[in-house]
């Protein structure tokens, strides 16, 4: 009777796991309409290119080495899972006192795992688009997904010391499902990025003025949103690792629940906060409001009620709108928000943990956001000044202002449209 629970449980957790993940992996297509929407038309092709590539170069990068780096699971990756053993499973099962823990196989914890990887490079996509060369920013995805993003992972969910010094759990860092270690860690990169490539031509002044640059398809944008918006219920309701028990299943019902909650604060509020300062009703704050409630509550969406995690929500749709003008004040220019978004509201994320989870520490939470963001935005740095040094990472001028569609690509994403 024992053995065949642990299999009904193994199957549910399993199943569980790839739904999750395949929820996940739907973000790619949010990711890819969201910012395809928030660039001009003659940059389409490129920033769609760039997402399609970025998540194929992920999963083959953190096979090859990403996920032995982060979990320490060596050889499995190259010479293949081995062959399924219900015997050995059960064996390892009662070794180890089988007490009703989640129990899954290894193949769906590292799909599930793969698609967070390329969650966090398509982060860096967006604040980088219409100026960046397309192979410079590939090479440099081969490095984030490979090595950078696994390493801090490893530090993090692995449960390493940071290079044989502290182990960030033992000082009380908790992050459920990846404000900042995936999300904060994407911004990270991206950062280090804009500030060696630059901001686009036209969007600044001479005097400090910023120029709006519209987006092409805002349509697109608002269905890449509610794609994400979807698949975040994966991203946040898989990080349970669990579902076959009535406590679980409760839990991640809760995690949806909160996760929808803070959502739907975020985008209410910065549409007021859009308001107040705009005077207008800002589709694209609306947007980023939204998102900027799923990063916020991502890092503990289990432990809060639904009007906390509304309120936490509430709090990051603000912040986003003043994030984003503060950084085009600085002439920061990210075209998508995405820095503002997963950067600045992935940290307000990690330091509102303790006040609903006792398990974790202001102080923690501090150490690992610094861990996070020093290790991921100076190797991302580095990456990116040694591709500027070799290859260049952005396209000239005049090629930026024909469009890095035909630069890059040899295609328009619009021909009917284009003016010839």
């Amino acid at each position: 009777m024992e053995n065949q629970i642990f299999q009904l449980q193994y199957a549910i957790d399993t199943f569980y796991f790839l739904v999750m993940g395949a929820l996940v992996m739907w973000m790619a297509a949010g990711f890819a309409m969201l910012e395809s929407g928030l660039v001009r038309s003659k940059n389409t092709t490129e920033i769609l290119t760039k997402n399609v590539a970025l998540y194929a170069i992920a999963c083959i990068m953190y096979l090859v080495c990403g996920y032995t780096i982060m979990y320490g699971s060596a050889g499995w990756m190259l010479s293949g899972i081995e062959e399924f053993n219900l015997d050995t499973v059960l064996a390892d099962s009662a070794k180890n006192g089988f007490d009703g823990d989640s129990v899954y196989s290894t193949a769906a914890d590292f799909f599930f795992q793969v698609v967070f990887v390329a969650t966090a490079m398509s982060i860096v996509s967006g604040a980088v688009a219409e100026r960046m060369k397309l192979w410079s920013f590939l090479a440099f995805a081969v490095v984030m997904t490979g090595v950078i993003y696994p390493f801090e992972g490893s530090w993090t969910w692995g449960g390493n010391a940071v290079f044989g010094m502290y182990n960030l759990g033992d000082l009380g860092f908790s992050d459920f499902a990846g404000s900042g270690i995936v999300h904060m860690a994407g911004a990270a990169a991206a950062l280090a990025g804009v500030l060696l490539l630059g901001a686009r031509k036209g969007k600044y002044g001479p005097n400090g003025e910023v120029y709006a640059i519209p987006g092409a398809n805002l349509p697109l944008a608002t269905l890449g949103t509610f794609i994400l918006w979807m698949g975040w219920f994966g991203f946040n309701g898989g990080s349970v690792l669990k579902l076959g028990d009535a406590a679980n299943a409760h839990s991640v019902a809760m995690v949806f629940l909160n996760t929808n909650a803070a959502a739907a604060g975020g985008a209410v509020a910065a549409l007021v906060a859009a308001r107040i300062l705009f005077g207008k009703a800002d589709l694209t704050m609306l947007l980023n409001g939204a998102l900027a409630g799923l990063v916020a509550i991502t890092a503990e969406p289990s432990t809060p009620t639904p009007l906390q995690a509304t309120i936490f929500g509430v709090i990051a749709g603000v912040l986003v709108v003043f994030a984003i003008v503060g950084l085009d004040k600085a002439k920061i220019d990210d075209p998508v928000g995405a820095i503002s978004v997963h950067g600045v509201v992935g940290f307000f994320g990690l330091m509102i943990v303790p006040i609903t989870n006792d398990g974790s520490s202001f102080s923690g939470q501090l150490i690992g956001a610094a861990t996070i963001f020093v290790w991921v935005f100076a190797t991302s740095f580095a990456v990116w000044f040694l591709l500027k040094a070799i290859t260049g990472i952005r396209v000239s001028e005049e090629e930026e202002q024909e469009g890095v569609d035909l630069v890059e690509c040899g295609m328009e994403a619009y021909p009917e449209f284009m003016g010839k």
